[in-house]
């Protein structure tokens, strides 16, 4: 069933707790408890066939975590938007930045009915910054760019954040043309950071698979390549598209190993 009170061209599903769903797995493996059987039940499925597969979500937040401090504390961005936000768990997006600049002003999009309950609930802002969530599909640009322009300005500099979504558009060209549509509209200085999974370990594949048996949507690996090439026409910052444990580790991190999630940070001239 779909609810299409929300308007535009993509109509938002209602809840279904029958069907597992990307959000509610990601917080199992998470560790949280915003989800249902047919989740844990995937979800452990392809823990069994990819044990690394929660330590490589805890490693993939960490790489949010570190892009976003960079963009706010070096950049100097304050403004984000964050599209296919998933259900709230810790250091999100407006608490990283906002601990930067309490100003920054933060807008959450994404189209799950659970992640909308839960985000008006938990993603509170600082008094100085302010956040917002568009409900919405990645699919539908025009309509997250004209819900955003509610809280961003889009004459000043944003950090446009595609943390694991675009593997859910399985044609390359529809997820560049996706990318191109939300950057044109963002002004010079304005940065993507993104992360997707890449088809480089027998054990990812392999989890992909049985991910795309049962749960909604469907995710699709992409090789390292394919991922830089959502850059196109972007600087990117050092040091390009790597796995997201390699991408400016703190100290503390610099024996992590390499993991099948690939990432990078670019600059729109």
């Amino acid at each position: 069933m779909v609810d299409e009170s929300a308007g535009g061209s993509h109509p938002v599903p209602r809840l279904d707790t029958t069907v597992p769903q990307t959000a509610r797995i990601w917080n199992h493996w998470l560790g949280g408890k915003d989800n249902y059987a047919v989740d844990r039940e995937v979800g452990d499925q392809i823990k069994a066939a990819f044990p690394q597969i929660v330590e490589s979500a805890r490693l993939s937040r960490g790489f949010l975590v570190r892009s976003v401090r960079y963009l706010t504390g070096q950049v100097g961005i304050r403004q984000f938007l964050d599209i296919g936000t998933g259900l709230p768990t810790a250091d999100n997006t407006h608490e990283v930045a906002q601990a930067v600049a309490p100003e920054t002003r933060i807008v959450y999009v994404d189209n799950d009915p659970l992640v909308l309950v839960h985000a008006r609930a938990l993603l509170t802002s600082t008094p100085q910054g302010a956040t917002d969530y568009v409900d919405a599909d990645l699919r539908d640009p025009a309509s997250i760019l004209r819900e955003a322009g509610r809280t961003l300005d889009f004459s000043q500099p944003i950090g446009l954040m595609l943390m694991g979504v675009l593997g859910h558009i399985a044609s390359d060209d529809e997820a560049r043309d996706i990318v191109r549509n939300l950057l044109d509209v963002l002004p010079s200085g304005s940065h993507l950071a993104l992360y997707d999974g890449g088809d480089t370990s027998p054990g990812v594949v392999e989890a992909a698979r049985i991910w795309n048996q049962s749960a909604n949507p469907q995710y699709h690996l992409r090789s390292p390549d394919r991922i830089e090439r959502f850059f196109d026409g972007l600087t990117l910052v050092e040091p390009g598209v790597v796995s997201v444990t390699r991408w400016r580790p703190e100290p503390e991190q610099a024996h992590v190993p390499v993991i099948d999630q690939y990432c990078g940070v670019g600059r729109k001239p």
